[in-house]
């Protein structure tokens, strides 16, 4: 690593690290001394030596990213892209501080670094979600240790699409993958894509801390070993937001703020029972809470007045290796939610509890260095009821309420086997699972198959194929709108990957795409329209929801990355896609929802000085569907015969951001400076359907602005 200042504490003798990490101090006195090595974005490292006089001292000094585990064992890999080599062929890993520049000083969400990752889109600046090849974020499956997550966000209204932020801190995870297309069988119950996350441990070499100031929040992270031995580690989170406090303050124009306040706490305990196995408790817990009666006048008959949300998860692991080729592990998890929300007559939106116990068991047999197996299983017992009432313009207002109550279980089984040629060129794998719900009247296959070889020495080139499917959510199954059983989503995926490495650092990354989806569940009489005839069909408020939509989504994906501690890190990525639906019971083809044809995604990181970070992202979409039956005429907004025919503008948002380190002898404070949006760019979606003249089919849509520029700053102090 070059630009790490060394310096002999408390005297004048320092010096910087040249380009190939090398560095010199001579001239040093007898003595006992302190050597200290810091460098912004990295813990220091403080080394004692004691000098005898004539003795010349060769030292080898190894840091580790401030947002990675503190550790006094060191990894070190040949291979940047190392924690890719295994993934599937639409995996990408998110690393350290990769994951905090992007998290934003403004908001400190680790999904909103997901949503700058090659490929992804996400044109709301108030939401955590994010969709994948023209998917929303409800087929997505967010597994947090091992355990796959219901809802993990602070929201708004029980629903993360209307604003939420991630109800984990990022500070606390280790590497972050997203899968985007087929996906090792190992995960399950999803059918657009895989996030995994692991949270890491607590140090064992010493009590660390830090405090934290941000525009957003505030909180402190505490972590040391358990006992005198070390063979066990401890760490414990709490932040507390305020930004609800500076978005009212925000003029948005045309629509009252929408934040919300906030606090987590988090804690994790690590003990090693004996050299050969491990357990882990983790436990962590949230709460939301939204206040807009001053705004009252200005919000709509489905706009959050008030709500309350909590959400707990404690998460019991174990890991056992009884020798060097065999690895068991084992989780035992419960989740909690329960939330209210009100609109600005005081009428209840959304009520509802949602409760889980979770076993995942997994092993890995590893036969030889070329040969892997994984096999595992897992079992969820749900309960899940509340009510969710929507007013619909039919064309008066009417309201539209879902009640349930059911629970059920889900469990299935995996198995997986890699191999690769003794000559390490190729590598195949193959897999699959079954699943079954209680609910469901039939059960899912999941089979999975790669292949992978290198022609040349640099050129990787991957084929991945899968099937996935996704179990409707207890409130589906047992919804007042469901009329006929529904089935489970399925998707096929196809993945074609071709990858060149251009040095040790920087790859072309070239990946074709194609998802086939069949049975999506969907209400598609519950938006106004013209028919065939131009005659306005009104929506129907009790709309049955059923699974009658199928279609495609096809594409590439182009991107360039360098990762290195020296110079630039970072990448430059492009996507076309076109996702588009088939609806039965419309008869009409469309694109999705979420069918965004241009995605442009880019980030820069660059240490300039040992001190000082400089790190940027810009983000383009070329714009979503309006999601319902528009058109537009010189007059404004009629009701069309074609589902999602008009398009919200363009995205377009530049973000960068500078850190900056003071480091003293036992205290590193870091200042985060950042502008949001530098360009001052106009951002705007559909937010919700107004009313429409059943005659001439006039209608007025509600839509909402994103965050105009804005800086902001923040304050780290590492202990």
């Amino acid at each position: 690593m070059a630009l790490v200042q060394i310096e002999l504490s408390g005297t004048m003798f320092r010096t910087v690290s040249a380009d190939d990490g090398a560095f010199q101090i001579t001239g040093v006195p007898p003595g006992d001394y302190l050597l200290q090595s810091t460098t912004v974005n990295f813990y220091p490292v403080r080394t004692p030596i004691t000098l005898v006089a004539g003795e010349v001292r060769n030292i080898d000094v190894v840091l580790a990213s401030s947002s990675a585990k503190l550790s006094s064992n060191v990894q070190v890999s040949a291979d940047v892209f190392d924690a890719e080599s295994d993934a599937a062929a639409a995996g990408f890993t998110l690393e350290g501080e990769e994951r905090k520049n992007l998290a934003s000083v403004l908001a400190d969400d680790p999904l909103r670094a997901v949503q700058n990752l090659p490929g992804v889109t996400s044109n709301n600046d108030f939401s955590s979600e994010f969709s994948i090849r023209g998917a929303p974020f409800r087929r997505v499956g967010l597994y947090l240790d091992g355990v796959l997550l219901h809802s993990p966000f602070h929201t708004t209204d029980g629903q993360a699409d209307n604003g939420s932020l991630t109800i984990f801190n990022g500070d606390l995870t280790d590497d972050m993958t997203l899968y985007q297309g087929a996906w090792p069988v190992r995960f399950a119950d999803r059918t657009a894509g895989v996030l995994d996350v692991e949270t890491r441990q607590g140090t064992r070499d010493g009590i660390h801390g830090q405090g934290s100031v941000s525009a957003s929040n505030a909180g402190f992270t505490l972590e040391g070993p358990l006992s005198k031995s070390k063979r066990g580690a401890w760490l414990v989170d709490y932040r507390k937001s305020y930004l609800q406090y500076i978005l009212s303050h925000i003029d948005f124009g045309d629509q009252p703020p929408l934040a919300f306040a906030f606090d987590d706490a988090q804690a994790r305990v690590d003990y090693n029972l004996t050299s050969h196995h491990a357990i882990s408790l983790m436990a962590l817990y949230g709460s939301s809470s939204v206040d807009r009666t001053e705004f009252q006048s200005e919000l709509s008959p489905n706009t959050v007045m008030t709500s309350g949300y909590r959400f707990s998860l404690v998460n019991l692991g174990s890991r056992y290796t009884p020798n060097a080729r065999l690895l068991i592990s084992n989780h035992l998890a419960w989740s909690h939610e329960n939330g209210d929300v009100e609109n600005r007559d005081n009428a209840v939106l959304n009520s509802g509890v949602y409760t889980e116990w979770t076993w995942r068991g997994d092993a890995t047999v590893i036969w030889n260095k070329k040969s892997t197996l994984d096999f595992g299983g897992q079992f969820r017992d749900l309960e899940q009821n509340g009510t969710t009432t929507q007013f619909i313009y039919s064309p008066t207002i009417t309201p539209s309420t879902d009640a349930s109550h059911g629970s059920g279980h889900q469990g299935g089984a995996y198995i997986q086997e890699s191999f690769g040629l003794a000559s390490g060129r190729a590598r195949f794998t193959a897999g699959v699972r079954q699943d079954a719900h209680s609910a469901a009247s039939s059960q899912v296959t999941s089979p999975y198959a790669s292949i992978s070889f290198q022609p040349f020495k640099r050129t990787h080139v991957q084929f991945d194929w899968g099937e996935s499917g996704q179990f409707p959510e207890l409130n589906q199954f047992f919804s007042a709108f469901v009329f006929t059983p529904v089935r489970q989503e399925r998707a096929t995926h196809y993945e074609a990957t071709v990858e060149q490495r251009l040095d040790d650092r920087t790859r072309l990354h070239v990946e074709f795409y194609d998802r086939e989806d069949r049975d999506i569940l969907a209400r598609p009489e519950l938006d106004p329209r013209l028919d065939a005839g131009r005659t306005v069909v009104d929506a129907q408020p009790n709309a049955p929801l059923v699974n009658s939509q199928h279609g495609h989504a096809r594409g590439v994906e182009i991107f360039i990355q360098r990762r290195s501690a020296n110079g630039f890190t970072g990448w430059v990525s492009y996507a076309y896609g076109r996702a588009i639906v088939t609806d039965d019971v419309l008869k009409q083809t469309f694109p999705s929802d979420y069918d965004q044809r241009h995605t442009f995604n880019a980030y820069a990181s660059r240490r300039i000085r040992p001190t000082i970070n400089v790190s940027g992202r810009f983000t383009y979409g070329s714009g979503m569907p309006f999601p319902a039956f528009y058109a537009i005429d010189a007059n404004g907004y009629v009701l069309s015969e074609v589902r999602n025919g008009l398009r919200a503008p363009a995205y377009q948002r530049t973000d960068i951001r500078l850190n900056k380190a003071y480091i003293r002898s036992k205290v590193k404070t870091t200042v985060f400076g950042e502008i949001v949006n530098l360009t001052n760019h106009k951002n705007s979606d559909f937010d919700s359907p107004g009313p429409y003249d059943p005659v001439t089919g006039r209608t007025s849509p509600n839509f909402y602005s994103m965050f105009p520029i804005l800086p902001s700053v923040g304050l780290l102090m590492e202990f």
